[in-house]
């Protein structure tokens, strides 16, 4: 959607050079904070994507930083776009969790009673933990993706200082990220404190996304301030001044 701004002629470009840096940082995301125990010891195998192992933590991370550098060198306002392709994201993210879904991984862990969903033989669900049900962890946070996406257009018709969109964006969807991974069940290793490697993440994203949506906070106050420090006195209106200083 043209906005009048040009940005749109960018987005094919930024959606290529985003997608394939997203697909390598959703890899090594994977390969260095899930699965490194077995990788340091396959180093060879790491680049076989096909074998299943993406996170999306770095998918986005990997994306961002390539988007960011491609706008650095056209000389476009990076943060800019990046709020308007925040919303975006999100649709590519639940999309990837109905992929989890059909493949049979992402998947929760078991709900200890009769309900839940049941993979089939094949998946690798079922070869963790056979015919147990387990929590919808996956189909849960593909639907409340959708939730995000729809708060955050909401927010888009507001004014916002520059990139406090895209970080309104990783604070819902790490937020979300925390919780839903207590009933994960595809992988259980704590990594600090207890907590799982993208409960960890997600904390620190939250915690750089709040500081970060603040700073921009007080840049755009300080910013509306200095404009009303330049106005001229309420009552004062200056059509021309003449040669020796006197205002008309």
């Amino acid at each position: 959607m043209k906005d009048g701004r040009g940005y749109e002629k960018y987005i094919a470009d930024i959606g290529i050079y985003g997608g394939f840096f997203g697909i390598v940082g959703a890899r090594l995301w994977d390969v260095l904070f899930f699965d490194w125990a077995y990788y340091s010891n396959h180093l060879l195998e790491i680049p076989f994507v096909w074998q299943g192992g993406m996170a999306i933590q770095g998918g986005v991370i990997g994306g961002i930083l390539a988007g960011i550098a491609y706008c650095k060198y056209h000389k476009v306002p990076w943060l800019t776009l990046l709020d308007i392709l925040s919303p975006a994201i999100l649709i590519g993210q639940s999309i990837g969790r109905m992929a989890n879904l059909l493949n049979g991984d992402a998947f929760g862990a078991p709900t200890g009673g009769n309900f839940g969903i049941l993979y089939p033989e094949g998946t690798l669900a079922h070869a963790t933990y056979g015919a147990q049900h387990l929590w919808p962890a996956e189909v849960w946070e593909g639907q409340v993706d959708i939730i995000i996406f729809a708060l955050l257009l909401l927010f888009q018709t507001r004014k916002y200082a520059p990139g406090q969109c895209a970080c309104l964006y990783v604070i819902l969807y790490s937020t979300l990220r925390f919780f839903l991974e207590f009933l994960r069940g595809d992988y259980m290793d704590p990594l600090f404190l207890g907590l799982k490697s993208a409960q960890a993440t997600s904390l620190v994203f939250i915690i750089v996304a709040i500081s970060s949506s603040s700073s921009g906070v007080a840049s755009e106050t300080k910013l509306i301030q200095n404009k009303h420090k330049n106005k001229l006195p309420l009552g004062e209106l200056v059509l021309f001044t003449t040669g020796d200083g006197e205002k008309w």
